[in-house]
């Protein structure tokens, strides 16, 4: 081989590995990975979950007493004058629950406090199972206080109620809103679980941003039921009085009036019971109608007239 042909082999040879080295970004774009199977049947079983309707409710006797065998063939579920089908029931007493327990500590109810703090505290202590259960606790008075997270430790959620302090106005419509949108709705456990929440107040509200209505919805959104007791003891219904009513009744919940500080603690008692003798059910409705909406629904023990179910009104719909 002459130099000049071992010089031009030299310099093939030397082109060669330059472009070997060139920078990635010259390299062809990498074609992006494709779903695995199990992916994709995960993100459609999310969609259908979100479709669904979740209810939870009670069913008592026209003396109050509550009836607990019923079986999924036993109820039935009306929107738009057509019968949804139910495709989930049980009859739970330990789901893990997600609690708001919400205090006015306003002005209005100083006379009270002490013993509203006491009855909360023991309450917590019933209701709440430490291994499965959270609660977290929400004063309000001008604004609402976030003063114990959703926990479960008892130690943590006792010490929010006993530091509570009375005074100022009341923003009671604030306080539901805030303790939905910013806690229970942001609590997704990947169990099935319950969402209550109970307002210790008279009702009234004179300081909030948000409407009662607008915090009715977010309730909603937040597939909480209500449980409300009064602290207006001057036997006489007020305006207040009928809001409690009416977050209760719209979420399936009850409202408790107790006319003496004493019977607070069997306010509290009763809600226990209701939180441990509920049933649950879901359906698709049929036909879906993803307009972010409220839809009106009906449920109810077919062919008994003498019971009564404690259930929310409506639902939220998915918005495309």
């Amino acid at each position: 081989m002459n130099t000049r042909a071992a010089l031009a082999i030299g310099l093939l040879a030397l082109a060669v590995w330059a472009a070997g080295q060139q920078s990635p970004t010259q390299q062809p774009p990498a074609q992006p990975p494709k779903t695995a199977p199990e992916q994709a049947d995960q993100n459609t079983r999310i969609q259908v979950e979100v479709t669904r309707v979740n209810m939870l409710f009670t069913v008592t006797d026209k003396r109050g007493r509550f009836v607990t065998d019923l079986t999924k063939a036993d109820f039935e579920v009306i929107e738009n004058k057509r019968s949804q089908t139910i495709q989930e029931f049980n009859a739970e007493s330990d789901l893990p629950l997600r609690l708001a327990v919400l205090i006015d500590t306003s002005n209005s109810i100083r006379d009270r406090f002490k013993f509203e703090q006491e009855a909360a505290a023991g309450f917590l202590h019933s209701v709440i199972h430490e291994s499965q259960d959270k609660a977290m606790v929400v004063k309000f008075d001008s604004e609402p206080e976030l003063v114990a997270g959703l926990t479960g430790d008892m130690a943590v959620l006792e010490r929010g109620v006993r530091e509570l302090r009375p005074g100022g106005g009341t923003a009671l419509y604030d306080a539901v809103y805030f303790a939905c949108r910013d806690k229970l709705v942001q609590d997704q456990p990947s169990q099935r679980y319950r969402h209550a929440v109970v307002i210790v107040s008279d009702g009234d509200d004179n300081q909030s941003r948000f409407t009662r209505d607008q915090a009715l919805e977010m309730a909603q959104k937040a597939d909480a039921v209500i449980y409300t007791i009064s602290t207006n003891i001057t036997r006489a219904e007020t305006d207040g009085d009928k809001v409690l009513r009416y977050f209760t009744s719209e979420t399936g919940g009850q409202a408790f009036f107790p006319f003496k500080v004493e019977d607070l603690e069997q306010s509290f008692e009763n809600i226990y019971h209701e939180l441990r003798h509920q049933y649950i059910l879901s359906f698709r409705p049929e036909p879906l109608v993803a307009d972010g909406q409220f839809h009106p629904i009906e449920l109810r023990v077919r062919g008994r007239r003498d019971l009564i179910v404690h259930a929310r009104k409506g639902y939220y719909a998915p918005k495309k």
